[in-house]
């Protein structure tokens, strides 16, 4: 493979990313700042460069790993839409964050308006705040249309978020703005791997010793030694839990231990460049892997000791030494090579053995390399699972085409098809249930890889799905609901709603809802007929006034949904279950002449 330089592979100019080393480093010698800004009447960007901090409570909070779940009221994309995950952060940067975005957001939408290249950078804990940064950015819509991403571009950035936080990221098309560069020994992006407990006494003799206005000169050897211990024990049974999950172990003592022994939160997201120290650059994007390389990258090899303890602390300064010679650098982009050597014994040469070198000088042992192929593999098991289910595509189409025809056939008789599919007296009502089931069975499917996350973490953002999801809900579930009131399911298991709904149907209304930026459980129109079925059976049970503002406030929904066309005027069909109800109200109720002129 031809050697490339590192601005064509991660499409960002080495002019830059040596710049915004430059500006992070200044920032980190300026740590009573909130934020540097650098920006010239020449240039095409502006660049916000973040101070890192140096006492433990700037990294940790509460918890044993500092995690809090994010505000969706500031963050409402960082979240699984159908599973309803919310992403988890490091709370001590959320904080940090919060603290300086009033100030920082002025400057950001100045720039912004004088049509500048945004960029956030930060070196060590200053990277979370840049990355946050750019989050907010992406979030508040500042990108005007995607014509203007900002770039985020970190050295030595502790790991901040979870998976659900790269998941989001991802279907977004968000996570190629973000860049990370990592020394092959650093521990300080590893941290965040072990917890707080067995890291504490550690980072309060190191962290004050990183604070450049720190005067005094203390020994870090023996803290560094317990800390690099203490993380790598953690890192190692992270990764191999990963690894488990990558191979597809399926011990359930895997999941015992898993159960209460609580592990770190936090992921790899975005690009990462490592540094091998040896004037070799590795670029990766898949996440599983960053992992990995993460922990097996820094292990001790034979014949090295104590030194690579201290060098893990000292390797966080090494950054802009490195950067400044990016263009003698020689890349390797490792989600390029289809196959990666299994053996760590490479001798070097032409072919496969130049990849050999590299994973080598990043120290990766046969047990690593494995553990990068099941995350390729992964990934390509996602794709290969899209393809499967986008093969059902026709089936789906055909299927509601079918269901289409036979609503249509219901109102030709003048009869609901609800009504009609509850009663189930003809054989066309008998074919619509077939179809129904064969329905229910591909989208269950769907629904399950969803769960799992065997899907590619875009497939919820696709839009021909969330179109197809939506038909799909406004002409079957209401045959769903048909069944499950005929049957009387209500009286064993409870309300539709609450006890009887299935995944499918709410997966694809929070897809919707999703997509329009509606607020979530207000896209309800396709359970109309399970709203009507329970007002019915508390209309029994109490008088009208009770009930009445449940009624209006149906009544009002089912007029926009009328106007939208997302409900058929066959529930105003004579003797429709609707209407029988409707006419049961009092007097007084029934005369409303938007609903009574459409009965008549």
């Amino acid at each position: 493979m031809a050697s490339r330089r590192l601005g064509e592979v991660i499409k960002v100019s080495e002019e830059l990313i040596k710049k915004a080393c430059s500006l992070a480093m200044k920032a980190h010698k300026s740590p009573e700042k909130l934020y540097l800004v650098e920006k010239s009447r020449s240039s095409t960007e502006v660049i916000f460069s973040f101070p890192g901090y140096w006492s433990v409570d700037n990294w940790f909070t509460g918890s044993p790993f500092g995690e809090k779940k994010i505000d969706l009221g500031k963050f409402d994309s960082l979240k699984n839409i159908g599973n309803e995950d919310v992403a988890i952060f490091n709370e001590a940067f959320l904080n940090r964050f919060d603290a300086i975005l009033s100030q920082l957001q002025i400057e950001v939408r100045k720039a912004v308006t004088e049509k500048k290249k945004i960029v956030f950078t930060g070196h060590s804990s200053g990277g979370p705040i840049a990355i946050l940064a750019a989050v907010w950015f992406l979030q508040n819509g500042l990108d005007l249309n995607k014509t203007m991403k900002p770039l985020c571009i970190t050295f030595g950035s502790p790991l901040v978020g979870d998976r659900i936080f790269n998941h989001a990221l991802s279907r977004e098309d968000w996570s190629q703005c973000f860049t990370h560069f990592v020394m092959r020994y650093d521990i300080f992006p590893r941290v965040p791997l072990a917890p707080l407990e067995s890291t504490a006494s550690q980072l309060h003799h190191i962290l004050p010793l990183l604070n450049p206005k720190q005067t005094a000169q203390a020994s870090f050897e023996e803290a560094a030694k317990a800390l690099y211990w203490n993380v790598m024990r953690n890192a190692s049974s992270v990764a191999s839990n990963a690894a488990c999950h990558l191979m597809g172990n399926t011990n359930k003592l895997l999941e015992t231990i898993s159960s209460f022994v609580k592990l770190s939160p936090y992921r790899p997201f975005g690009t990462y460049v490592f540094c091998t120290g040896n004037g070799r650059l590795v670029v990766v994007r898949n996440p599983d892997s960053v992992l990995q390389i993460l922990f097996y990258s820094s292990q001790l090899s034979s014949g090295e000791g104590s030194e690579i303890c201290t060098r893990s602390v000292k390797d966080h300064f090494g950054y802009q030494s490195e950067i400044q010679s990016l263009e003698a650098k020689t890349v390797t982009d490792l989600d390029q090579f289809e196959e990666l050597p299994l053996s760590s014994n490479g001798g070097g040469g032409a072919g496969s053995s130049g990849i050999d070198i590299v994973l080598n000088e990043l120290g990766l042992s046969t047990r690593a390399r494995l553990c990068l192929c099941a995350a390729a593999e992964l990934e390509k098991q996602k794709l290969r699972n899209q393809k499967k289910i986008n093969d059902k595509i026709p089936d789906i189409e055909q299927a509601l085409k079918i269901l289409e025809g036979y609503k249509a056939r219901c109102e030709a008789r003048e009869v609901s098809y609800y009504d009609a599919f509850k009663a189930s007296r003809d054989p066309d009502d008998f074919n619509a249930n077939v179809k129904r089931l064969a329905l229910a069975g591909i989208c269950d499917e769907i629904m399950e890889m969803l769960k799992k996350y065997d899907l590619p973490d875009g497939f919820e953002g696709c839009q021909e799905w969330v179109k197809l999801g939506t038909r799909y809900r406004l002409i079957v579930e209401p045959l769903d609901i048909a069944n499950y009131y005929r049957h009387l399911k209500n009286e064993d298991t409870g309300p539709y709603m609450t006890k009887g709904r299935p995944r499918r149907y709410r997966y694809t209304q929070k897809w919707l809802e999703y997509a329009e930026h509606s607020p979530t459980g207000t896209r309800l129109e396709s359970s109309f007929w399970a709203q009507v079925e329970e007002l019915i059976q508390t209309s029994n049970r109490n008088p009208f006034e009770a009930v009445q503002a449940k009624v209006s406030h149906l009544e009002s929904q089912v007029k926009t949904w009328i106007e939208e066309g997302v409900l058929g005027d066959d529930i105003f069909l004579e003797n429709s279950t609707f209407v029988n109800w409707w006419k049961s109200h009092p007097q007084h109720h029934t005369s409303t002449p938007w609903f009574s002129t459409r009965i008549k």
